[in-house]
């Protein structure tokens, strides 16, 4: 992929799905927090926004799975801003690097991700909201449906309404989507 973002990026992770429902008798309960006690069905969706531009998005299992992408992404000589998460400090070799700890402030000198956490507010309030249940094999088209409705919020809904009548005329049959309401037995 071509590295199509620019200027200040704003760049961050949020985990979603794996959950499991804890016990109803308090002494039955485990700790979720140990992977022993996980599902193992917990993805992580990496977004990558520049400010006053457009939004990617990446999926995987961990953040760091994602500096692939954020690299393969984002141009040479962008300013990136992101969390105090491990994983983000392999970008200092590659970018200007800003870096904001949550635990402290939401905003240093001029460093934030707010533009990246209001994606992922939008996103759980699409999952929460809208669609109830976000299945995993599906997680990157409704992360790339909520990076089309970020990109074009702003946009009409004359326009909206043009721009996806436009990409469904546009677009082949789509198989990937045939029976995703369907489980297997």
């Amino acid at each position: 992929m071509n590295a199509t973002l620019g200027g200040v990026v704003e760049v961050d992770g949020a985990y979603f799905g794996g959950y499991s429902k804890p016990a109803n008798e308090k002494s039955d309960r485990k700790d979720r927090r140990l992977l022993e006690n996980q599902t193992g069905k917990r993805q992580v969706v990496v977004v990558a926004r520049a400010r006053g531009g457009r939004t990617l998005t990446f999926i995987g299992k961990t953040e760091a799975q994602g500096v692939p992408f954020i690299r393969s992404v984002v141009e040479a000589g962008a300013t990136v801003h992101a969390d105090e998460g491990t994983a983000w400090d392999a970008l200092h070799a590659s970018y200007d690097t800003g870096r904001v700890n949550h635990s402290i402030r939401y905003m240093d000198k001029g460093v934030c991700t707010n533009q990246a956490e209001s994606y992922f507010s939008r996103l759980r309030r699409m999952e929460v909201g809208t669609h109830h249940h976000i299945a995993g094999p599906y997680l990157n088209a409704y992360a790339g449906e909520a990076s089309w409705r970020e990109d074009n919020r702003r946009v009409s809904n004359g326009q909206q309404a043009a721009l996806v009548s436009y990409a469904a005329m546009a677009s082949t049959q789509s198989r990937r989507w045939a029976g995703y309401w369907q489980r297997a037995a």
